[in-house]
């Protein structure tokens, strides 16, 4: 590696590192506080949630190095160009492909690191998060009662407690709401309660103070009964039966697994249905050394027409992809199109668009079909408003 190839990679590698790593936590903390929510049920929701969004991490691992990659490398070279550094190593004889090749073995390792991420990180992960969140909502209720949370531990109780002590046993203003053994509604409300496990470890038993109680008779007609002293008996709930094996869904299956059940024939999962995961997994995978192609010659074009320009257009193509590949999928997996056909051609397509910017750009550097669109575009939104004011002042 030459200096100009160091400095240049040294460049890049914080900048996605950055981007990479603040994209990666706002996602991830996005889906904790979601999955909080969900789990707020759960006797340990808190230590799941940790193993949860472990196990989420290859998923958005995979999501963000694409978008963080290209984006480091509009801003280094846009950085460098309005240093006119990229001048100066133009004019000493340095061409735009020796600029791109260090970006374009970095591309190549991370290339690699993708391969492993898509194809063998994530079905396991996936599944993992899976029989991880099947433990979790099916974990059962362990009789302690957090403070402002709804507590469904089946679906005939309902809990919840303005205020409770650290280990959930002292209650202050305390709502229950089941549904009785005959089927007839009973509501409970009460100022204070304690929690305490009965002999048998199977039932909690609540001792209810200055509290009143809506329920209805034989006939269905309601009654209340206000007490100062209570005391009700409830079940706790154990834990459900464990998730099925890995490679019930053809997205817990490793690449190697895919291709082997897709050549084979003898998976319960359609044959299209492997075949759109396997493509769609090396479609993404080998679409990073198309990035440095577009990534370099936007940032060189921001000098003209300002960085937004370029990062948007660019992360809008990255996104488009993304979700063609997303349909491609889906259309193979239904049996309407070959798994080929339906995420090969958005790659080609995607392919081609990177190709084409890159070489218009060797000839002039900085200018790009998608530069000289935006200015036609800009133009045009110039006229417009010229022809408005004209207007206006005609009137």
């Amino acid at each position: 590696m030459s200096l100009i190839d160091r400095y240049l990679l040294r460049l890049a590698f914080w900048p996605m590192v950055g981007a990479m790593g603040v994209t990666l936590v706002a996602l991830l903390l996005e889906r904790i506080l979601r999955l909080l929510d969900m789990l707020s049920a759960s006797s340990d929701r808190f230590g799941f949630v940790a193993q949860l969004a472990v196990n989420l991490v290859p998923h958005y691992l995979g999501l963000t190095l694409p978008a963080a990659f290209f984006l480091a490398l509009v801003v280094v070279v846009n950085r460098m160009n309005q240093a006119s550094e990229i001048d100066a190593l133009l004019a000493a004889g340095v061409s735009l492909t020796r600029l791109a090749a260090p970006y374009l073995c970095l591309a190549a390792a991370l290339t690699g690191v993708s391969l492993l991420v898509f194809g063998f990180l994530q079905p396991y992960s996936r599944y993992a998060y899976r029989a991880v969140l099947h433990t979790a909502q099916n974990a059962g209720w362990n009789g302690l009662v957090p403070a402002e949370t709804i507590l469904s531990p089946s679906k005939d109780l309902t809990m919840t407690t303005d205020e409770a002590d650290a280990a959930g046993q002292q209650l202050s203003r305390i709502f229950i709401r089941r549904i009785t053994d005959k089927g007839r509604e009973e509501v409970t409300t009460a100022q204070m309660a304690e929690v305490r496990r009965t002999n048998d470890g199977q039932n909690v038993r609540l001792e209810l103070r200055n509290g009143q109680q809506l329920r209805f008779n034989d006939q269905g007609r309601p009654e209340i009964l206000s007490f100062k002293t209570f005391t009700m008996q409830l079940p706790m709930t154990g834990p459900a039966k464990l998730l099925r094996s890995r490679g019930g869904d053809e997205r817990e299956l490793t690449l190697f697994e895919l291709a082997d059940q897709a050549r084979s024939g003898r998976s319960t999962i359609p044959r299209e249905a492997l075949k759109a995961e396997l493509y769609g997994r090396l479609a993404r995978a080998f679409s990073l050394p198309l990035l440095p192609l577009l990534a370099v010659p936007l940032g060189l074009a921001a000098k003209r027409s300002g960085r937004a320009p370029g990062a948007i257009v660019g992360g809008l193509l990255l996104l488009a992809f993304h979700h063609m590949v997303q349909l491609g999928q889906g259309l193979a997996a239904s049996g309407r199109m070959s798994a080929e056909l339906s995420v090969g051609v958005p790659f080609l397509i995607f392919a081609l668009i990177a190709f084409t910017v890159f070489i218009t750009s060797r000839k002039r550097p900085g200018e790009t079909p998608i530069g000289q669109l935006m200015e036609h575009l800009g133009a045009a939104m110039a006229r417009m408003r010229m022809k408005k004011k004209a207007a206006g002042a005609a009137a």
